[in-house]
């Protein structure tokens, strides 16, 4: 190899904010690269990272929708059947009352007969 691969130079070969410090080395072009794929992924993460916050939003309103329908059938059911039931008892106590009135008649004519 006709370069030195080795730091003589005392310069460190770290990364600030996307720029190389050392830029006299053989792979400078490999550095550079890796640091624009980095860059790329931070963005793509962050974008991931919205779109499930995102998502985590709408689940939870569609959580609330769903419990709010279910809770209105719910509460619709209920209403339904207790009017029916209310509508059974009337019937029920107006049989029961019609019953006692016929009932009351015969016995005043059984005990008029006697």
């Amino acid at each position: 190899m006709s370069g030195d691969s080795s730091n003589t130079s005392g310069v460190s070969t770290g990364v600030t904010a996307g720029v190389l410090e050392n830029d006299n080395h053989i792979f400078k072009w490999i550095d550079e690269a890796l640091i624009n794929e980095v860059e790329k992924l931070e963005f793509k993460n962050a974008r991931l990272e919205e779109e499930l916050r995102e998502m985590r939003r709408n689940e939870i309103l569609l959580g609330e929708r769903v419990q709010m329908n279910v809770e209105k059938e719910l509460f619709d059911k209920v209403e339904e059947v207790l009017a029916e039931a209310k509508g059974s008892m009337k019937k029920t106590l107006l049989s029961a009352v019609i019953g006692g009135v016929v009932l009351v008649g015969i016995m005043e004519l059984c005990l008029k007969s006697w």
